[in-house]
């Protein structure tokens, strides 16, 4: 005997409540779970409340170590009242090498529309001074830095795309890897670019002609 307490469900009602379970399952489906998953957005919903953004892939981060920073706080720091020394904010501006810096000089022809890379190999945190000339006319520079280890799209520039007859300056390899220059001669005549480098650095690598 069913218990008088007890209600029963009849089969009609049970129905009803299977289908609008369903029918709840399938707006969420199309409504929040498509476009915060898959990108799928028949609605417009998805646009609308910002989940289309769940389904973007995150963008790769590479972290890149200030190795130098700076002495912007120097003034900042109190000096000792005794014959003892001021604590510099940042110590690596002196780096202690085992070995003398290496020079090496390069003389790179470049044919008319030719181009070239020469690149640096250096250890992160090393130092580098470079000078290079154009024996004539003007050329493309772009001075820039890569790992290969962090994939084919990730590099760093330096400097702005310039174009001219020489520079000179120096760098601290933010991260390990290749650091130098990427020259094109857009004249109607071959070039000599000539190329010193004096510093801390594993080897120079120039690519030839591209």
């Amino acid at each position: 005997m069913p218990d008088p307490l007890t209600p029963s469900t009849s089969k009609p009602r049970l129905l009803r409540a299977t289908l609008g379970s369903l029918v709840v399952a399938m707006f969420l489906l199309v409504v929040v779970v498509l476009p915060a998953e898959y990108g799928i957005d028949p609605t417009g919903f998805g646009r609308f409340s910002g989940l289309n953004a769940l389904a973007t892939p995150p963008a790769r981060t590479i972290a890149l170590t200030d190795v130098i920073g700076g002495n912007q706080t120097l003034r900042e720091v109190a000096v000792p009242d005794t014959r003892e020394p001021t604590p510099l904010p940042n110590p690596a501006v002196f780096q202690d090498q085992a070995q003398a810096p290496v020079t090496r000089t390069l003389s790179i022809v470049l044919e008319p529309d030719a181009e070239t890379e020469v690149k640096l190999k250096m250890q992160e945190g090393k130092v580098a001074l470079f000078s290079w000339q154009v024996d004539q006319g003007m050329v493309y520079v772009d001075m820039h830095g890569h790992d290969p280890s962090f994939g084919p799209d990730f590099f760093v520039r330096y400097k702005e795309e310039d174009e001219g007859t020489g520079g000179n300056g120096s760098l601290t390899a933010p991260f390990s890897g290749e650091h130098g220059w990427f020259w094109l001669n857009y004249n109607e005549f071959p070039v000599t670019i000539t190329l010193t480098v004096s510093g801390y650095f594993d080897d120079v690598v120039d690519y030839g002609k591209l």
